[in-house]
């Protein structure tokens, strides 16, 4: 988590590539004080034109209480629909899992993730089913 707790930031693709680009968005986060629209960004612009950054490969999934975004190397900046967004080769089947439990359930944003990545987990031979969950506010929910 971010910003005292108030913004999660995910990945898929490199782990080093991931921690350098957590890195530059932190900065991004508290130059714009955890305006999470403007650093998101400001960070894929970032991304876009800088040479060395350019060339990491990892997809960022950056939300906070309000918005959830897609951020990619390219400069694309996409905000999740119906308060779901996925990133990683299970996204289609843990974004599709999440939008079905969003409108037919009442179960909690935690419920809906893990049950998201789970089938996603099931579905597709590159996802684990191994989550670590952290919710807004710094909480981790084991598996």
């Amino acid at each position: 988590t971010l910003f005292a707790g108030k913004v999660l930031v995910g990945f898929a693709g490199g782990a080093a590539d991931a921690l350098t680009l957590f890195e530059k968005f932190e900065g991004h986060l508290e130059r714009y004080r955890g305006n999470l629209r403007r650093a998101t960004v400001e960070m894929a612009r970032e991304w876009r034109s800088d040479r060395i950054l350019r060339r990491l490969e990892a997809m960022l999934l950056v939300m906070d209480s309000e918005a959830i975004f897609t951020v990619s190397g390219n400069g694309d900046v996409i905000e999740g629909e119906e308060g779901s967004a996925a990133v990683g080769s299970g996204a289609p089947y843990a974004l599709a899992a999440s939008r079905a439990l969003l409108r037919h359930t009442d179960l909690a944003a935690d419920a809906v993730c893990r049950e998201a990545m789970g089938l996603a987990g099931e579905i597709c031979i590159y996802t684990n089913d191994h989550v670590t969950l952290l919710t807004l506010g710094g909480e981790e929910k084991p598996n």
